[in-house]
């Protein structure tokens, strides 16, 4: 099973010093904290789309491609990309770029962004959401899986005998996952490409992700994907850790109730018990991140939320630490121990990939 951590990117004051990184700080912060996720352990590091203060990550393959240059194993993903607002084109060639620079050490979380100024900032209707991302991703899939390609759709100009340059590594495109907290038609589409499923398991009560993960799964298996069990989810999650619960509650609070995303909401106490929220200790963590698998099945990606609400990179790698060292190793052999035969334990390799391509391609040729 796969574990990692993913980023917003947001500069946000610390709220106990006052002080706010700058921009050179925060994108610095996040290479460093890629590189420490490799040191302790971790599989993924994924880092998300935006286009407005505070965040700062809005060159997405610029961010990945130079951490993929400095890391040796580490997998690098967006957590999301936006489909919607994102050329296809442009995508298709700056994926299959960083597919190749990083070796295949690279997939992608699409999603249609949670902000809907984007929209007009690109050229696009934020009322047409879905019928973007349908269309969208169609062409950027058929500009992975086709050497040449005409098109013709309603959102860009036609395609006549285009191809996109470089062509993907070793002609098989990089995974895609697709990430949604909402819409029923998102996990449609995961469904029908056979692709992964994200589901940012953050903010909102469980009860909510489990429909849009069983959702995905009955239709994963309707396309004829395999069953239920096999189709491919990934999870977050975010926690804040110390030796024991209180300190860690006592050190976490002053962040949580100036976020910009929750802050001046629910407490702690009361977001920590309606969501994956765990504030405590690692034992803790541990604990509640198990549940998972009993409300959503088995799945094969973890991530986590650590670096935001203004918390100091010094924090985040002392955090890191604790998840290296005391979560992940623990929850690889839980997770493992109760996962059935015939069920993934991870998302689809590039080298997996290829191999399967090649035994579907020798199966042809033999029948």
């Amino acid at each position: 099973m796969q574990f990692g951590i993913f980023s917003v990117g947001d500069i946000t004051p610390d709220p106990t010093t006052g002080r706010e990184p700058t921009e050179h700080e925060r994108i610095k912060a996040l290479v460093t904290m890629a590189e420490h996720a490799e040191q302790v352990g971790l599989d993924v590091f994924a880092v998300g789309e935006h286009h407005n203060p505070p965040f700062v990550p809005s060159a997405m393959t610029t961010l990945l491609g130079w951490i993929a240059a400095r890391t040796t194993r580490l997998t690098v993903s967006t957590s999301i990309a936006h489909i919607t607002t994102n050329d296809p084109v442009r995508m298709a060639e700056d994926y299959a770029m960083l597919q190749h620079l990083s070796d295949g050490r690279v997939d992608l979380v699409l999603g249609r962004g949670n902000d809907g100024r984007l929209y007009p900032w690109f050229g696009q209707d934020p009322r047409r959401g879905v019928e973007l991302t349908v269309e969208n991703y169609q062409l950027l899939r058929r500009l992975w899986d086709e050497d040449v390609v005409d098109w013709e759709g309603e959102f860009r100009t036609p395609l006549q005998g285009f191809t996109s340059t470089p062509r993907p590594l070793d002609g098989v495109a990089p995974f895609v996952w697709h990430g949604s907290i909402r819409t029923p038609q998102i996990a449609e589409i995961a469904a029908y490409f056979g692709d992964g499923y994200f589901a940012n398991n953050i903010f909102w009560p469980k009860e909510h992700y489990i429909r849009l993960i069983d959702l995905y799964r009955e239709r994963y298996a309707h396309y004829g994907h395999g069953t239920p069990e096999q189709a491919i989810v990934g999870l977050g999650g975010q926690v804040f850790m110390a030796e024991n619960s209180q300190d860690a509650v006592r050190e976490f609070r002053p962040y949580f109730d100036n976020a910009p995303v929750y802050g001046h909401g629910p407490s702690l106490e009361e977001f920590s018990a309606q969501t994956p929220l765990t504030v405590g200790s690692p034992q803790q963590v541990i604990e509640k991140t198990l549940t998972f698998q009993e409300f959503f099945g088995d799945y094969q990606r973890q991530m986590f939320l650590m670096d935001h609400a203004g918390l100091p990179l010094k924090t985040v790698l002392e955090q890191l630490d604790l998840l290296g060292e005391h979560v992940v190793p623990v929850l690889r052999e839980e997770f493992e121990a109760r996962r059935p035969a015939g069920v993934p334990s991870d998302p689809p390799s590039h080298a997996a990939r290829v191999a399967a391509r090649d035994a579907k391609a020798a199966g042809a040729a033999v029948v």
